[in-house]
């Protein structure tokens, strides 16, 4: 597959990184993402993949749009308030970069449909703003091996790991349960400022584009954490491996 003209300007400042070239953006195009939540991470974090020239895009979101979700949900705008969130991000990314084949599932990840709506995808982005969601995504990656990268944001602060079948610790490593309702108060109840949502969904996006390039360190056994009132990063090595994991356990 020969890039045509078009994509040779569009791509051309990624085609002169001599990480990624020719070669590298012809990977990308072969490649696939599935964005889970098209909220406030999986909004800056699906433009960023469709405008690289990630070939599949995949977006699973049950919501639509509401005028509470312009705050920071950027692919959305006004006139989408009552249209399902996948399509008004697919129309987005379509508009943006029409190389991209997006594919939608209007629909709450479960148990019950996220084996099937994982197995297609090279890389996986955990962009839900629940616990239940989660645990759940990690739990079926770590039994199909699958990449992912999850991420949090909530006031002004954001976390984002990346876990890489059988050589990083997974989610439920480090936070082991699921809290009780009530015991952690949610984005929601004590809000969420808008460009931290930017800042660590980007993040998600360059580590799905390092996975699919084989490029850089990916945060595989580190933690980082962001606050944006201190202007900070803070990157925090993980414990190899917890014994007591109910996911990973069930793997060794």
């Amino acid at each position: 597959m020969n890039l045509t003209e078009e994509q040779n300007k569009r791509y051309s400042r990624q085609l002169v990184m001599k990480e990624i070239g020719e070669s590298g953006q012809k990977k990308l195009l072969s490649s696939s993402v599935l964005v889970i939540g098209a909220g406030g991470l999986g909004s800056p974090a699906l433009m960023y993949l469709a405008s690289a020239g990630v070939g599949t895009i995949g977006i699973a979101d049950a919501d639509e749009v509401d005028v509470s979700n312009l705050q920071r949900q950027v692919i959305h705008y006004c006139a989408d308030i009552g249209k399902a969130k996948v399509e008004s991000a697919k129309e987005k990314i379509k508009s943006l970069n029409p190389d991209v084949s997006v594919k939608t599932y209007k629909t709450y990840v479960n148990s019950g449909n996220i084996t099937e709506l994982i197995s297609d995808y090279d890389f996986v982005l955990d962009c839900t703003d629940n616990f239940s969601s989660k645990f759940l995504i990690n739990d079926y990656c770590v039994k199909t091996e699958k990449p992912f990268c999850h991420a949090g944001v909530v006031g002004f602060e954001g976390q984002l790991m990346t876990y890489i079948p059988h050589k990083s610790p997974c989610y439920r490593c480090v936070f082991e349960e699921e809290p009780k309702a009530g015991d952690v108060p949610l984005p929601k109840e004590i809000g969420v400022i808008s460009a931290a949502c930017g800042v660590i969904g980007s993040l998600q996006a360059m580590e799905a584009i390092k996975f699919l390039l084989s490029k850089g360190k990916l945060l595989s056994g580190y933690m980082l954490i962001y606050n944006a009132l201190n202007s900070s990063f803070r990157k925090i090595k993980l414990p190899k491996h917890n014994p007591n994991c109910m996911a990973c356990a069930k793997q060794d």
